[in-house]
C-alpha cells in the first residue's frame, strides 16, 4: 500500500459522458455553457464531446458545433472521444482547440466487447492494431492503454485480476507491433462491479507486473461504491482519475437502465480535499456548476453534493 498522493489530477468527462445517454434532447447552446462554466472551477482536463455516429449516439450528432462554438480557456486541456478514422477526422480539424492523443481500448470481458462493439476480442485487437498504426502514420501519439470492465460485467460476470493482465498484455503487443509508447494504464469499472477490496487486489497485481507504469481509474457509481473505490485507490497511490459533474452519463451499451453515472467529480473533490489531498478545485464553484447541469437534463442528478453543499460552506457560517 502507498502513501496517500499530495495531490491528483482529475479528468471530467461530464459534458462527453452525461450528453451521450440522455433521452432528452440537450441544445448545443447549453452543452457549451457547461463546458465553459467547467473550465472556471480549477478543473484542467475536460472532455468535451464524442466524435462518433450519431445514428448510435444521436446526442453528439453536434459534435462539431460545440467545440466549434466555446471559448478555450488558456489552462485546460480539452478533449474528444473518437473510436475510428472517420472520427479522427473529424477531431483533427479542431486541432487549434483539442489535444489529440490515441490510445488503445480493450475490454476484459468477450461480452461485453460483443454488446458495445459488435466484435470478438479477436477482432477488436485488429481494429485496435488499425487503430494505432493509423495515429502513428498522422504524427499522433499512442500514449494510453484503457481496459473496460476491469472488475467485472453484467454480461459476463466476475473479471479476474488474471483477466485484466492478460487484457494488457494483449495491448502492449499491439503497442509494440506499431510503435505507440503506452506511459498509461487506465482501468475501467464500467458496470459498477468493483469494491474496495477488488479495487486493491486487480492494481496490486497490475502493479505487481508492471511496477513503474502510471494507472488511471474510471469509476462507475452503478453500485453506489464510486467513493469508496476512489479512496481505495488512493490508499493505493492512484493520482488519476476520471469523473463526471453531478454524477451525469453512464454506459448506454451496460444493459442497465437508469444506472448511475461515472463517480461525481464535487465528491471526489470533498473526499480529498478532506483527506488533505489537493485537487487545484474550487468546491464550493464545481457545486454551483453540477446544480447547473442538473438544470440542463432537466432532472435530479445522482450527486448529493450538489443538494447538501460543500462542509466549509457549513464551517464558514459555523465561525
Amino acid at each position: 500500500m502507498s502513501d496517500l498522493p499530495k495531490s491528483i489530477e482529475i479528468h471530467e468527462e461530464g459534458p462527453r459522458e452525461g450528453f451521450q445517454i440522455e433521452p432528452g434532447p440537450i441544445s448545443t447552446a447549453d452543452k457549451i455553457r457547461l463546458i465553459e462554466a467547467l473550465a472556471e472551477t480549477g478543473l484542467h482536463h475536460i472532455q468535451a464531446c464524442s466524435f462518433v455516429n450519431p445514428r448510435i449516439v444521436p446526442g453528439w450528432a453536434d459534435a462539431e458545433a460545440v467545440v466549434a462554438g466555446f471559448k478555450p480557456k488558456q489552462d485546460v486541456e480539452y478533449t474528444a472521444l473518437f473510436f475510428n478514422a472517420n472520427g479522427l477526422d473529424r477531431a483533427l480539424a479542431f486541432r487549434d482547440k483539442l489535444a489529440i492523443n490515441g490510445s488503445i481500448s480493450l475490454t476484459a470481458s468477450e461480452a461485453f466487447t460483443q454488446k458495445n462493439l459488435h466484435r470478438s476480442h479477436a477482432e477488436n485487437l485488429d481494429a485496435m492494431r488499425r487503430h494505432s498504426a493509423l495515429h502513428i502514420a498522422k504524427g499522433i501519439p499512442v500514449t494510453r492503454l484503457g481496459v473496460m470492465a476491469a472488475f467485472g460485467c453484467n454480461y459476463q460476470g466476475d473479471i479476474t485480476p488474471a483477466q485484466v493482465i492478460s487484457t494488457l498484455e494483449d495491448g502492449l503487443r499491439i503497442a509494440a507491433e506499431t510503435g505507440a509508447k503506452i506511459d498509461l494504464f487506465s482501468l475501467a469499472d464500467t458496470m459498477g462491479w468493483a469494491n474496495p477490496m477488488r479495487i486493491e487486489r486487480t492494481l496490486g497485481e497490475v502493479r505487481a507486473r508492471w511496477p513503474d507504469m502510471a494507472i488511471s481509474l474510471h469509476l462507475h457509481d452503478t453500485r453506489g461504491l464510486a467513493v469508496a473505490n476512489a479512496h481505495a485507490g488512493l490508499r493505493m497511490g492512484v493520482t488519476r482519475y476520471d469523473s463526471t459533474v453531478g454524477g451525469l452519463g453512464g454506459c448506454p451499451f451496460a444493459g442497465q437502465k437508469g444506472a448511475a453515472g461515472n463517480i461525481c467529480t464535487e465528491e471526489l473533490v470533498l473526499l480529498c480535499e478532506e483527506m488533505g489531498i489537493a485537487t487545484g478545485v474550487d468546491l464550493d464553484r464545481l457545486i454551483e456548476v453540477g446544480r447547473m447541469a442538473e438544470e440542463i437534463v432537466g432532472h435530479v442528478l445522482p450527486s448529493e453534493l450538489i443538494h447538501a453543499g460543500s462542509l466549509d460552506a457549513f464551517r464558514r457560517k459555523a465561525a
